[in-house]
């Protein structure tokens, strides 16, 4: 590394404290609240539910720190791979090597698809590790919601109590099929969604769920719709996206500023009906798997 690049290390803070965190990169992270969302949701979820919100690991963050004003950050929930804010090559090579100096063992990476990319580059580099592009995300956001016609026969309703099993069951389903480490606890997120109606089911007419479209509490005027999920057996005709329409209309109603959603772009289903009901591109995300790691975790930070 070049000493230019060295000094740029010590603009690296990294912390477990939660408030003190946001107490200097909140300001930062609503800036942009869309390109903001997860971490804007999840530290949100973090400062409600505790540390364990999202399993045994304990969060780190981060942020960069120059000429005062914040730059960039991160956040990670353990075992899950680390979340970034948009960086430049030359930040996220100092970030690479601010982790392995500290003995962190990354699973992998998720960040815009530029800033990912130059990430796993640097990790490679930086400690022998094999990246591997795992999954390409594009992020949306709704203009005019337009529902599809013909609607699916049913109804839309709201989860209740009386669904958790069902919520439970899907959530972990709708985790293993995206891939997801270390998946946050099935009840515990079902317990959270209902608790505020986070969760919208479409019903056939016989009154069984047979898809559900999710919303996270709106924060900093955004609020992002997902999980969306059908059983396997149910796909294709039409529930996930009747799902996804009335869960966008509520979320219209409740006064947030953009209602925002990811979408995985192998998918071209699911890509080309959110942008048939109002949904709009923004920005394409990327998350990389780290196979191999040289470095073996030592005590946080």
């Amino acid at each position: 590394m070049r000493p230019a690049e060295r000094e740029l290390t010590a603009d690296w803070t990294l912390t477990e404290d939660l408030e003190a965190f946001l107490d200097r990169a909140g300001g930062f992270l609503r800036s942009h609240p869309a390109r903001h969302t997860v971490p804007l949701t999840v530290t949100e979820t973090l400062r409600r539910l505790g540390p364990h919100a999202y399993g045994d690991g304990v969060p780190v963050f981060g942020l960069l720190e120059r000429a005062g004003a914040v730059r960039a950050a991160f956040f990670r929930t353990p075992p899950r791979r680390p979340n970034l804010t948009s960086l430049s090559g030359q930040d996220a090579d100092a970030l690479a090597d601010r982790l392995a100096d500290l003995g962190h063992s990354l699973p992998g990476v998720t960040a815009d698809r530029e800033t990912a990319a130059a990430f796993a580059e640097a990790w490679e580099r930086r400690t022998g590790a094999a990246a591997v592009l795992r999954r390409r995300e594009r992020l949306y956001r709704l203009g005019t919601l337009t529902a599809p016609e013909p609607a699916p026969p049913g109804r839309a309703r709201v989860a209740s109590e009386a669904d958790r099993s069902r919520l439970t069951a899907w959530h972990g389903e709708f985790a293993e099929a995206v891939g997801e480490h270390g998946p946050r606890d099935s009840g515990t997120w079902a317990d959270d969604r209902i608790a505020y109606g986070g969760i919208t089911l479409w019903e056939t007419p016989d009154g069984t769920p047979a898809a559900m479209a999710g919303a996270t509490r709106p924060i900093a005027g955004q609020l992002r719709i997902g999980p969306v999920y059908t059983p396997a057996h149910l796909r294709g005709r039409g529930y996930a996206g009747a799902a996804t329409v009335e869960v966008s209309r509520a979320a219209l109603a409740s006064g947030v500023d953009e209602v925002l959603l990811f979408t995985d772009l192998a998918n071209p289903t699911s890509n080309g009906l959110y942008q048939r009901i109002g949904y709009q591109p923004v920005a394409d995300f990327a998350t990389y798997e780290f196979t191999a790691h040289d470095i073996t975790a030592t005590a946080a930070p």
